[in-house]
């Protein structure tokens, strides 16, 4: 069995469930989490120089915000349950993202929940774990 499964968390219910079942199976196999949250950006748009400069600085305010506000939690209720973990934060397609820190870091599974925190963007763009499923080089565990 590999050494890691990576966990998507992005403070929903949803992914609170993955998170705790990853914790379970972790513990009973002795393997290590990689928690990670992918903030949702589209290298495709065309700005100013100025505008590129706003938007490198909101980027980097919103990877400072989604270590502190979501896997900063998340690392702590998996440290507490005694499962070694890393975090991981990046920008891009979710599903894609997700499979490539699965690929990076050799992952042998991959923990989702079934619904996140965007129901509108769910219903506009579909499902992340439905994508993630087509894609995934490793096994999706969704959680209900």
């Amino acid at each position: 069995m590999a050494e890691v499964f990576v966990v998507a968390v992005d403070g929903s219910e949803g992914s609170e469930r993955a998170l705790q079942k990853a914790i379970d199976l972790a513990k009973a196999t002795g393997v290590g989490l990689t928690l990670a949250h992918v903030i949702e950006w589209s290298p495709f748009s065309f700005h100013t120089p100025d505008e590129l400069a706003m938007r490198h600085k909101r980027r980097e305010e919103e990877l400072e915000r989604a270590r502190d506000a979501i896997l900063g939690p998340a690392e702590a209720i998996a440290k507490a349950a005694g499962v070694g973990c890393e975090t991981v934060v990046k920008h891009g397609h979710t599903a894609e993202v997700l499979c490539e820190i699965a690929e990076q870091k050799k992952a042998s599974q991959i923990f989702i929940g079934r619904r996140g925190q965007s129901k509108v963007g769910t219903l506009l763009f579909g499902s992340v774990p439905g994508s993630l499923i087509q894609m995934s080089p490793v096994s999706v565990t969704v959680v209900p």
